[in-house]
């Protein structure tokens, strides 16, 4: 997979390889900024298409294969 910058996640477009209650698309639609702005950004929200469920998860878990495809498959 290419490198991901969480400061272009934002609106991206993922695939959860195991879907769960029939959310499979995921939408970032918010990527979370730290108090202090010289500190890393940790975490993205992500929003459910079908749901339009959201959660919180780190941005590196978007990174794992086995979980999160880019794109909607």
């Amino acid at each position: 997979m290419n490198p991901l910058n969480p400061k272009k996640l934002l609106l991206t477009k993922w695939t959860a390889v195991k879907p769960v209650a029939k959310q499979k698309h995921f939408l970032v639609s918010r990527v979370i900024q730290p108090e202090l702005p010289t500190d890393p950004i940790e975490q993205v929200e992500l929003e459910a298409v079908f749901s339009k469920a959201v959660q919180v998860i780190g941005w590196r878990e978007l990174q794992d294969d086995s979980v999160w495809r880019q794109g909607w498959v």
